[in-house]
């Protein structure tokens, strides 16, 4: 891990109305906190010891298909919603234009950033791609939200499209011109292998770095693959990402993957253990309205059950935070692209925004913010009858608490006496409301068994929350 990163910094921005929760930067105001990672290095935090969750959204193509107005009412709804990161691509493509059809690029060159003279929003012979991402950036800035970067997707380094010497020029531009934004998270890679084309994928982390030791840089992998495979020793690499992918358990047969389905737990197991030791957490998982494995809209479409199954099994199982998505949002699908369109996208933009997947993620970032962040740990071992794929229930204890998720809303039956005290006190926490239901009390000694509400059906979700007596 780098030295200087995470050192502390205090920004000052214009002065906003802003509200602050338990402390923490969660919209703009007139001192901004950079994060980093936590002394025992499996999350984030402020710079003043206070936790950040990430709760992201993939906005993949924002500085492409939206202009300034379309843009603002993106990040205001996101920000109403809780999300706090917004991962974002800078070149799918080296042909990449923005909104007014100004291209990124000269010749599609990578080292050749298109700048024009001037910078009025009105005249497209000032006002270039570059000047559009960094007024995204700044106003993401004033709205409290962090900007996730992909330098270059994946797709033209895998065309060699970009070199190890185009890329150098390139990451010394971004770095530069956007590395003094305090808002700023790097994701190198994007939907691509590491091990192929590496030079550029490590030319791109460690240029970056270089320029800016301040914030933090990851690696966007290929579908069920994590950024540890390739980077966990690399200075430039501070946490690690793993995207579990679209596909279902029937579909996840391909022999260069970890074959874990929708199991994205598994992910975050393996990499909790690694040394030296780094955050990690789901960067994709499968959309909401996106249709299973992809590629086909005869089959049956992700829903707002299935993104709370993968934000809570990863989390509980150690995950720093999550990352959610809508098949519509990501690609800004709107009526005047008409059929072109990917993966079957049904809705508008527009209104997939308020989804309800969108709107309850939230509440898991708040059931974590709500108890001792720091302490906890995966705690598998508490869960006494344990199942597979959507039976599967995760647990994660802190100091003073357990929580355990169960998809299915079925039986959890724990092994008791890992908190202090005689008994303790009982809620259900509904994921899809925040809302928590109290049940009493229960010895904390021997094996207990904890009925969910509801008969047991997958979607039937729940929380059970074990809290210590005060």
């Amino acid at each position: 891990m780098k030295f200087i990163k995470g050192i502390s910094i205090v920004i000052f921005l214009f002065l906003f109305s802003c509200n602050t929760q338990n402390g923490k930067i969660e919209s703009g105001q007139s001192e901004w906190q950079n994060i980093k990672v936590s002394e025992n290095g499996h999350f984030f935090q402020y710079e003043n010891g206070d936790p950040f969750f990430w709760l992201g959204d993939t906005g993949w193509l924002l500085f492409k298909k939206l202009n300034r107005p379309d843009a603002a009412k993106y990040l205001d709804i996101r920000k109403e919603q809780g999300f706090n990161v917004i991962q974002v691509m800078l070149l799918h493509e080296t042909g990449v234009t923005d909104w007014q059809g100004t291209p990124a690029l000269i010749d599609r060159d990578a080292s050749k950033p298109n700048i024009l003279p001037g910078n009025d929003p009105n005249d497209s012979l000032q006002y270039d791609y570059w000047d559009h991402v960094e007024y995204i950036v700044d106003l993401a800035a004033e709205k409290g939200l962090w900007m996730a970067l992909v330098p270059v997707w994946g797709s033209p380094v895998s065309a060699d499209e970009v070199s190890v010497e185009q890329a150098d020029i390139y990451a010394t531009f971004l770095a530069e011109r956007f590395g003094s934004k305090p808002n700023i998270i790097w994701l190198n890679g994007g939907d691509v292998v590491g091990d192929k084309h590496m030079p550029v994928w490590d030319k791109i982390g460690e240029t970056i770095n270089n320029i800016d030791s301040t914030h933090l840089i990851t690696f966007h992998p290929r579908g069920r693959k994590m950024s540890s495979e390739w980077f966990h020793d690399r200075d430039w690499l501070d946490f690690n990402m793993f995207q579990s992918g679209h596909r279902t358990y029937n579909q996840d047969t391909a022999s260069d993957s970890h074959r874990f389905g929708p199991d994205n737990w598994k992910y975050v197991q393996r990499e909790w253990s690694l040394k030296p030791t780094k955050p990690t957490l789901d960067g994709e998982p499968s959309y909401e309205e996106i249709p299973y494995g992809l590629h086909d809209p005869n089959l049956p479409y992700w829903v707002a059950a299935d993104l709370r199954r993968y934000a809570y099994w990863s989390v509980f199982a150690g995950g720093a935070g999550f990352t959610y998505g809508h098949n519509s949002v990501m690609q800004f699908y709107r009526a005047s692209d008409g059929d072109n369109k990917a993966f079957g996208a049904k809705s508008y933009w527009t209104d997939a925004m308020t989804y309800p997947g969108a709107e309850q993620m939230h509440h898991l970032k708040d059931l974590m913010l709500s108890v001792n962040y720091y302490s906890r740990i995966p705690a598998q071992n508490l869960i006494l009858d344990q199942s597979e794929q959507y039976e599967y229930q995760t647990a994660t204890q802190g100091k003073d608490y357990i929580l355990v998720y169960t998809f299915t809303g079925r039986d959890i039956t724990l092994k008791m006496g890992s908190l202090q005290g005689d008994s303790l006190n009982v809620q259900w926490f509904d994921p899809r409301t925040g809302d928590y239901l109290e049940r009493g009390k229960v010895k904390n000694t021997d094996t207990q068994v904890f009925d969910a509400p509801g008969e047991p059906v997958e979607g039937n979700d729940w929380v059970l929350v074990l809290r210590q007596e005060k």
